[in-house]
């Protein structure tokens, strides 16, 4: 077909219009028998303007076929791909898919070529004419669909980046302590339901992703600044809904292997406490190759001394001063005997074990020892001051490594 040409001649045209609003009529009929999901939407007021809509778009489309411009960014079809793009942004706003839509496409292009063909023969349109015609017709509904589909695709992305800063504000909210009346509305405004209770995991951001996709769907992750971790670690929290009691053990798994720290699960409004153990369970992990992921629940004696790591540290040197003149070597192989001989409730056989060492040697090292402090060791005051300061391995004390 000749681009310069009109495909409809004028008097075929005319006839063509003065029958529109008979075809749109039985188009929008046909439509709402043969998609039911769109009878209601053609009731009262918004089907006059459903009506009045499907009119247009057939009065725009045989403007175009009777000009010579149909190329031309001023035709008719820019206001009608312009509604269809609506639309589409529409049915995603209205949480619809488009599989309804394109079929009232489909539906309203079988009926209108119906109507407008016969109307167009009677009118005495060419059969060559009339293939070009035909071809007109459903290149245009074609273009119509396509605009409907970026427009359901556009608004899906603009609500999930909308929804997604929202869900970030609630986290950052949760982490951060917020009253349960600004929770409650945060969570309103980004659709998220709540779950019974929430479980705080700090890991490195560089294992999120693959963590994600083994986790509730409605985790939440904290993109803000950590409270209470550098920077420079490189960390981020996630809040994993309802892994508690027996759900816990397959969070566990899911996390093998990503250097993750797990808090305890807390009522979701107060997660800020399991988020605030896992960031003091930080100082736990004793070197950056750990991979396994820390259970909170596993370290509860070892938390409760790091809860004052400055207390913890001076406690150390005011109990271990009796070995302070010792040489490196020698106080830390006293030290290790002393806390395995506290730990074991002075078992020589079992701090042998532990040290791999021969009960003998133990022996000798408690000589030392008993040297050293004389009586205290006798004293149940010393004994629970030495157990407290060697409860928790050196590397912790007061600070620890990061993950």
């Amino acid at each position: 077909m000749n681009g310069d040409e009109p495909t409809l001649p004028p008097p075929v045209a005319s006839a063509m219009r003065a029958h529109l609003p008979v075809v749109a009529e039985r188009a929008v009929a046909e439509i709402i028998d043969e998609v039911p999901s769109y009878s209601a939407a053609f009731r009262g007021a918004m089907g006059r303007t459903i009506r009045g809509a499907v009119e247009v778009a057939l009065a725009g489309f045989l403007e175009l076929a009777s000009t010579r411009s149909r190329g031309d960014a001023g035709t008719p079809i820019g206001p009608a791909l312009e509604g269809a793009y609506e639309l589409g942004r529409g049915e995603a706003r209205n949480g619809r898919s488009m599989v309804a839509l394109l079929a009232a496409y489909r539906v309203g292009a079988r009926v209108s070529w119906q109507g407008l063909s016969t109307t167009a023969v009677s009118a005495g349109l060419s059969v060559e004419a009339l293939a070009r015609f035909a071809e007109l017709v459903f290149a245009y509904i074609d273009a119509l669909s396509a605009a409907s589909v970026a427009g359901h695709a556009d608004e899906l992305a603009t609500e999930g980046r909308v929804r997604g800063r929202l869900l970030e504000r609630l986290a950052g909210r949760l982490v951060g302590g917020a009253a349960p009346h600004e929770l409650d509305a945060a969570a309103e405004g980004a659709d998220w339901s709540p779950p019974a209770t929430l479980t705080a995991v700090v890991l490195p951001q560089n294992r999120v992703r693959g963590a994600l996709v083994s986790l509730d769907a409605r985790t939440l992750q904290v993109t803000e600044e950590l409270p209470g971790l550098p920077a420079e670690h490189e960390l981020t929290a996630l809040l994993v809904p309802d892994a508690e009691g027996s759900r816990r053990a397959p969070l566990l798994r899911a996390l093998e292997g990503r250097g993750a720290v797990v808090g305890p699960p807390r009522p979701w409004r107060e997660v800020a406490g399991s988020y605030d153990r896992a960031v003091r369970a930080v100082e736990l992990r004793l070197s950056a190759a750990d991979e396994a992921p820390l259970d909170t629940d596993e370290r509860l004696a070892e938390l409760v001394l790091l809860a004052d790591g400055e207390a913890l540290a001076d406690l150390r040197a005011r109990v271990l001063a009796p070995l302070a003149d010792l040489a490196p070597a020698a106080r830390e192989k006293l030290t290790e005997t002393l806390r395995s001989w506290l730990l074991h409730h002075g078992r020589r056989e079992q701090v042998a074990a532990e040290l791999f060492v021969h009960p003998q040697t133990v022996r000798y090292r408690m000589g030392q020892l008993r040297d050293l402090y004389g009586s205290r060791l006798e004293d149940p005051r010393t004994v629970l001051e030495l157990t407290v300061a060697l409860a928790v391995p050196r590397g912790t004390a007061g600070g620890g490594m990061p993950v």
